[in-house]
């Protein structure tokens, strides 16, 4: 199973995210979490600390890593085709809810014209991880597409959108959206999150409707999960609370609609 989860930035993503490769723990799969987002959170949310999470040096920004697989010994020249395999053995990081994490760093578009070798080594990484493994993968990602590629993007199962009832969140769903069709990914669908009443359930609902859009879920607010956030918890440990709750039942729609 491949999730990608995007959005605009503090709809909370990266919990939806978080709860997925969890949840898919939790049901016996190996899970790799990808930290995609020019803006990482992702390790703090799985049950790193803070000094852990800065110890994490991205992808993108090891330099001995990226020279080693693309370096061909010619100032201005270097390799495209390397494995990368390796890499997912070496520089993984073991979360304490056993979800496997790897941080990429900041991705240039695909339009951007960049052909720098740390955008190839990100790219055959993100390539090898969805298409050619056989874990349960889930991406955190940046609003919008493009980082990915058509090759990564075709591969991937699912797209979650995630939104709140904010109309800035919506169009940039929307948007999102348009550019998830583009790629190639077949089952896009918005998920409703910090949902406090109907009204906002409603307006959710209607903008869907309006765009021609799927609500797969709607994931509660819970007071419970700011909390935790606002001490520096990972809301993970509160299972009980009923946004976690909620995430759990949306892995199992996950499920169900893959096989």
């Amino acid at each position: 199973m491949k999730v990608a989860v995007s959005g605009k930035g503090g709809v909370g993503k990266t919990l939806v995210a978080a709860g997925l490769a969890y949840s898919f723990v939790s049901k016996g799969f190996k899970t790799i979490a990808i930290d995609a987002d020019p803006s990482p959170n992702l390790a703090l949310t799985l049950g790193l600390s803070a000094e852990e999470a800065r110890k994490i040096v991205p992808i993108s920004e090891n330099k001995q890593l990226v020279e080693s697989k693309t370096s061909t010994g010619y100032a201005g020249v270097f390799r495209l085709t390397f494995t990368v395999d390796d890499i997912v053995r070496e520089y993984s990081v073991k979360t304490p809810f056993g979800v496997n994490l790897i941080v990429m760093g900041t991705v240039r578009s695909v339009g951007s014209g960049c052909t720098c070798p740390a955008n190839a080594v990100i790219r055959s990484l993100l390539r090898h991880l969805v298409v050619e493994r056989d874990e349960a993968v889930v991406l955190d990602m940046e609003a919008g597409v493009e980082h990915m590629g058509r090759g990564t993007a075709q591969h991937v199962d699912v797209m979650l959108v995630v939104v709140n009832a904010n109309m800035k969140s919506l169009e940039t769903a929307k948007r999102i959206h348009e550019l998830g069709v583009q790629a190639g990914i077949r089952r896009i669908h918005l998920v409703g999150n910090k949902i406090e009443n109907e009204t906002q359930k409603e307006a959710v609902e209607n903008f869907a409707n309006k765009n021609s859009l799927e609500v797969l879920d709607f994931l509660p607010y819970d007071q419970k999960i700011v909390e935790a956030e606002m001490q520096g918890e990972t809301p993970l440990k509160y299972g009980d609370a009923e946004a976690m709750k909620a995430i759990e039942n949306l892995c199992e729609k996950l499920l169900q609609g893959n096989t």
